[in-house]
């Protein structure tokens, strides 16, 4: 069976939670030689072992992205170990400053959602620029969010998704000629295992039933059905779309 990702060599950020996990298992079982990196280090070796026992290839690098000299490393050590990289899929990131009122925005907790969010995504694009411009091919992700369109209460946490959405066109500009594609993933709500845990069962299923209710599709996202989004960005079939955000979201807000 012909595999979307033979041979290519894959970055995969955030590998240790739900959604990285899911799209590094996806990248893997299409061919892919993924490169599963987190700050989470046990999180993201266990990602690497179901990825092995599911027969794929692959190895772990611990790294945080919130450190720029972090990020050249991880990417001196994949082009000393691989030789190159075809995909990039940038999905490290998280809220902050959930739930706060405008009066009550904290210049730390905002300064973080930028650095985490949005600076790590562009200093990680920066340096996959670098490999795939030799190349004269390349695939990047970036990981946005449904909130780019606004939020009444994720104020930093929106602008800075919505600052990947204008950097990833910006950046699809830019790298076109490469034959470097630059698209984004905005979803709504997914089911991820920390995010279930930090809310507790109870608050959960009330926040889940209320957005399947209001979701076309009646019901909210997996892991799976972001990775199946990035995995179609980054193979073959989308060779001709860049600059272009994919809600992930079920119809939410149409």
């Amino acid at each position: 069976m012909l595999m979307r990702l033979s041979d290519r060599v894959a970055l995969v950020t955030g590998a240790a939670g739900g959604i990285g996990r899911a799209v590094a298992l996806c990248f893997a079982a299409e061919g892919a030689v993924v490169i599963c990196s987190d700050i989470n280090d046990s999180g993201c070796s266990e990602t690497l072992d179901l990825l092995e026992r599911a027969g794929g290839k692959g190895c772990a690098l611990q790294a945080d992205v919130m450190h720029e000299e972090e990020i050249e490393l991880l990417y001196r050590q994949i082009a000393d170990r691989l030789g190159k990289i075809d995909c990039v899929v940038n999905i490290a990131g998280g809220d902050c400053e959930p739930a706060a009122d405008v009066e009550d925005i904290d210049y730390a907790r905002m300064s973080a959602n930028l650095d985490l969010n949005l600076k790590s995504c562009i200093l990680s694009c920066k340096e996959a620029a670098r490999v795939m411009k030799r190349q004269g091919f390349g695939r990047i992700v970036n990981m946005s969010s449904l909130v780019y369109r606004g939020s009444p209460n994720q104020f930093s946490y929106a602008a800075a998704k919505g600052g990947i959405y204008a950097f990833t066109r910006s950046l699809a500009m830019s790298l076109g000629r490469y034959g470097i594609t630059v698209n984004a993933l905005a979803p709504a709500l997914v089911e991820v295992p920390a995010f279930v845990k930090a809310l507790g069962a109870e608050r959960w299923e009330m926040l889940r039933k209320d957005c399947a209710g209001r979701y076309p599709l009646g019901r909210v996202a997996t892991p799976d059905d972001v990775a199946r989004c990035a995995l179609f960005l980054a193979s073959d079939d989308a060779a001709f779309i860049t600059g272009q955000i994919i809600e992930i979201s079920g119809g939410a807000r149409l």
